[in-house]
């Protein structure tokens, strides 16, 4: 059984997270870390865990921290997860090259699956994209558009940036616009167009639910918990 505390646990993300870990028999969830604003009002909705406003409060043992929360919040806790020897699932956006750096460097001591977008399908997209890339090369154009719920903070959009990053990999220091809308609850929508004078090629996914993302999360979990060290992402989690 692998042991979990969830990182922003009362947000959308940690409650479905929690709520698929407590159904399924590989996973025990210890606890649940909220900003100290969140603790007390929202603790009754985060499926009866435990809820703490700092890590290092959380005595009992456990494996592995999902963490879905603010750049500055994730920093904190892959150094004190550094120090505890402490596998990581992190799946935060919004992270300056300064806060990659970090994670980079504590990866040389522990486990880490990092990725904008833990969706299974979606890195299978990914997987599809960087084919179509090697493929159709310069002489088709790109553009990527992206959709949210009015919520989410960075734009674009974690998953839209490594999509760009995947195609200029392969095209070279070429500009890939991004379109990006906030709108009422929209999960997560990406699209892809390879324009060229004779055709055009697109590539969507959608998302329906969030849960696309908790179980992509306890999926990396049971990778990452295996592992001793190193930075991964869930192209390696999947095989891809």
């Amino acid at each position: 059984m692998i042991k979990i505390v969830v990182s922003g646990a009362s947000g959308r993300m940690g409650k479905r997270i929690t709520e698929l870990a407590r159904k399924d028999a590989d996973f025990k969830v210890v606890a649940g870390v909220e900003a100290v604003s969140r603790v007390n009002t929202r603790i009754e909705t985060a499926s009866e865990v435990d809820i703490v406003s700092d890590l290092n409060q959380i005595k009992a043992e456990y494996d592995c921290i999902i963490e879905f929360t603010s750049p500055k919040a994730t920093i904190e806790h892959v150094k004190i997860a550094k120090e505890r020897k402490k596998a990581m699932v992190i799946g935060t956006t919004g992270l300056s090259s300064e806060e990659r750096a970090v994670i980079e460097e504590a990866s040389k001591v522990i486990p880490i699956v990092l990725s904008p977008n833990m969706s299974v399908a979606v890195n299978v997209f990914f997987s599809l994209i960087e084919k179509v890339a090697k493929t159709l090369r310069k002489d088709y154009s790109v553009s990527i558009k992206e959709a949210h719920h009015t919520h989410k903070k960075d734009k674009p959009s974690g998953t839209a940036k490594l999509m760009a990053n995947i195609v200029k990999e392969k095209l070279g220091d070429t500009d890939i616009p991004i379109e990006s809308m906030r709108e009422g609850e929209i999960v997560g929508d990406h699209d892809i167009t390879f324009e060229s004078k004779v055709d055009t090629l697109k590539i969507s996914h959608s998302a329906k639910t969030r849960d696309i993302f908790a179980l992509g999360a306890l999926k990396a979990a049971r990778f990452v918990a295996k592992k001793n060290k190193g930075l991964f992402s869930m192209s390696d989690v999947l095989g891809l």
